[in-house]
């Protein structure tokens, strides 16, 4: 997003999260002044990406734009689980680092195509294995890990050494299911989940690294931990994810983390999950929705548009015309900056629009801000008064800009939108000199170059707008 002169982190008005730790909204102060660390779970690569995992990437590119607005300086860390059970399950046909790489490239272009800025540092599982040895043998050492000993090689997180296990999401050990990802090899209790897998006959070698506890592969929960402490340290701001992934990933995470002496994460975020017609995305039930699909059938600043408008914590539904009722919304915000374009100038966003973000991101709340600024806009444009119109459009690009719609405005976009502003501008000048001195041709002729460029000119009684057709 466009970078702006000043900080804008105002310390009377804080910006308000929802821990989902202690379930309640909770100022934000960064650890480090001016500084924000997030660590968010990325995919686990082993099919094609679905509208979920646009959905949560999205949310956090968008607390990340906003953090950069309030002028701090963030460290977004998304990691990718290129190794892991299913994705060993399903590579048939090609080698499972194949697929892994093929899926990660997939889901890379999918967040680009809807303008997710790349993460500052992508880590993938299978790059840190070292760190992750290093953070096992501390938990052996520190007495809440152990070997199995029954020559498997699978290595366990130890949950009765823990008191505070469940406390993420408020639940009892007792009350606990098994952790189906751990095979009940050598386990002293059902709960202890696998922080090292011991290599399996049926596993490909390549899916296979030494340890000082035989050959084998690390458990999912282990990774996390390990890159989230290598590329922010022991205590860090914020660890964000899907909704799904509170348990058994994160509540596992956070114990192995406190286990070994670190502090992790000082806020947890939680993004909503998608349904489709109101029931849960199934594979069993066939609905679905790849990333792809949804990309080629629509404009991808609708779809961002589609994937911001629900709060990123709630429940997002799909259903039959609501990429329509979000391509209605969109195009009007879109039509009015391409009319208005010439009056547009860096400007704050609007305070009513900063207060909402502010409270824990509450983008719908933001959405409404815009859209009154949209309406006020059109009715200046109409009216001809040139002052509101400049105001209200400098104040709509500015929303649109921290809201990623516009998605390479800070380079190659702006300059493109000036450049053609510029020649508009001037073109509709000359025309208006010709209808001046009444030499029609000239004036019709740059009337039909504008049309067979696709822009779209509207007389009024003292100013022509314009506007680009489709």
């Amino acid at each position: 997003m466009s970078s702006r002169a000043n900080p804008r982190y105002p310390k009377h008005v804080p910006i308000r999260l929802f821990d989902t730790l202690t379930q309640s909204s909770v100022d934000f102060v960064p650890r480090v002044p001016g500084q924000v660390g997030i660590y968010v779970c990325g995919p686990t690569v082993q099919s094609a990406p679905h509208i979920g995992h646009l959905r949560s990437a999205l949310a956090y590119d968008l607390w990340r734009r906003w953090f950069t607005y309030r002028g701090l300086n963030v460290t977004l860390v998304r990691n990718v689980t290129d190794i892991d059970d299913k994705i060993l399950a399903v590579a048939t046909g090609e080698e499972w680092w194949a697929l892994a790489y093929r899926i990660e490239d997939e889901f890379r272009a999918n967040a680009a195509a809807l303008g997710i800025q790349a993460p500052t540092y992508e880590p993938r599982a299978t790059g840190h294995i070292g760190e992750m040895h290093g953070l096992i043998a501390l938990l052996i050492e520190r007495g809440h890990a152990y070997a199995a000993t029954d020559g498997s090689g699978d290595v366990y997180f130890d949950v009765q050494s823990w008191p505070d296990y469940g406390q993420l999401t408020r639940q009892s050990p007792d009350a606990m299911v098994d952790d189906a990802a751990a095979p009940d090899r050598g386990k002293r209790d059902p709960r202890d989940f696998a922080l090292w897998k011991g290599r399996k006959n049926d596993e490909p070698a390549t899916a296979s690294w030494e340890s000082p506890w035989g050959a084998g592969r690390p458990g999912w929960h282990i990774e996390c931990s390990a890159m989230a402490t290598k590329y922010l340290g022991e205590s860090f701001d914020i660890h964000g994810g899907g909704l799904d992934l509170r348990f058994p990933h994160h509540e596992n995470e956070l114990a192995q983390s406190r286990a070994a002496g670190h502090g992790f994460a000082n806020t947890w975020l939680h993004n909503g999950l998608v349904t489709v017609a109101g029931q849960k995305m199934s594979k069993s039930i066939g609905n679905v929705i790849l990333a792809a699909d949804i990309l080629r059938e629509n404009d991808p600043l609708t779809v961002r548009y589609f994937l911001a408008a629900s709060h990123y914590r709630s429940v997002m539904d799909v259903h039959d015309g609501s990429l329509a009722e979000a391509k209605a919304a969109w195009d009007r915000i879109r039509g009015f900056l391409e009319r208005a374009a010439a009056h547009v100038s860096p400007a704050e966003v609007p305070a009513a629009f900063a207060a909402a973000m502010d409270d824990d991101l509450s983008v719908p709340a933001a959405l409404a801000v815009l859209h009154d600024a949209v309406r006020a806009g059109n009715t200046a444009l109409e009216s001809g008064n040139a002052a509101e119109t400049a105001a209200r459009a400098s104040e709509v690009a500015a929303m649109v800009d921290v809201l990623g719609l516009t998605p390479g405005a800070e380079t190659d976009g702006n300059a493109y939108r000036d450049a053609l502003g510029t020649l508009i501008e001037r073109l509709l000048a000359e025309r208006h000199a010709a209808r001046e001195r009444k030499d029609w041709a000239v004036a019709d002729r740059i009337r039909d170059d504008f049309e067979s460029a696709g822009i779209v000119l509207e007389d009024g009684t003292d100013h022509t707008r314009w506007s680009i057709n489709g």
